[in-house]
């Protein structure tokens, strides 16, 4: 790869992350909200370093050459192999084209685990007697699983996420959770009963009550819902968000 078109990488790498992380929410799709600074500082960075580079160089950022653009061994040493102009793809991508947030796919290929259990049942607080109760996917998925204190018991909850489609008809709706960036996301599904599957990766809110499976506080339990209601909603503006606070009873 010429040096001019290295320079060219390195502005258009810089010009989408700073695209991406300052003019809209498009980096949620990848990374946590706290590692915005990081995006932009990087974007910064990239820019600076073309930016130098291309100056030093002189416009068109051609090096100096030898006669017939060979080095001193005789060989041209002015491009590189060919399968570097792969690196472009990334880099406009991010700038015209930015990747949807991982989805169905992802979540229907991996072998999801029910969230962890709470040290004690005692970390369970009541949930309120009337009223729809809202839930994040990963709060539902550990009292459906390892609650034995029941607290799901006769509560209606209202769950949102996106549509992962099963086996046999089946289907779940899902979230993803990132520590950092979406590479290391993590599966929360719910599989729902009593209502026909909307379209895979469809956002949907879905209201119903805890349908039991398994024995609850052994790996045999599973979480699942019988559904009442279903019903469309746009995709959030942080897909990997699942933190709903929960009104707790007595």
């Amino acid at each position: 790869m010429k040096r001019n078109i290295q320079v060219l990488l390195l502005l258009f790498t810089g010009v989408g992350l700073l695209h991406i992380a300052l003019l809209t929410d498009l980096y949620l799709r990848y990374v946590r909200p706290g590692l915005r600074p990081a995006l932009i500082a990087s974007g910064v960075l990239l820019i600076a370093l073309g930016a130098v580079s291309a100056a030093r160089d002189g416009f068109p950022f051609n090096r100096p050459r030898t006669e017939h653009g060979h080095g001193h061994d005789g060989h041209d040493h002015s491009g590189g192999p060919r399968i570097a102009w792969l690196l472009y793809v990334p880099a406009l991508t991010i700038l015209f084209l930015a990747p949807p947030a991982l989805g169905s796919y992802t979540a229907a290929r991996d072998d999801t685990k029910p969230a962890a259990p709470a040290a004690s049942d005692s970390l369970y607080p009541a949930l309120p007697r009337n009223g729809i109760v809202e839930m994040s996917l990963n709060d539902f998925s550990s009292r459906a699983v390892w609650d034995t204190g029941g607290t799901l018991k006769g509560r209606t909850v209202r769950l949102t996420g996106f549509v992962t489609p099963g086996h046999h008809g089946t289907w779940y709706v899902s979230r993803l959770a990132i520590s950092c960036c979406a590479a290391d996301a993590t599966v929360r599904k719910i599989r729902v009963h009593g209502a026909a599957a909307p379209p895979a990766d469809a956002w949907v809110t879905v209201t119903g009550s805890w349908h039991p499976t398994g024995k609850v506080g052994t790996d045999d339990a599973s979480p699942a819902l019988d559904a009442e209601t279903v019903k469309r909603v746009p995709a959030p503006k942080d897909p990997y968000n699942d933190v709903v606070v929960t009104r707790t009873g007595r």
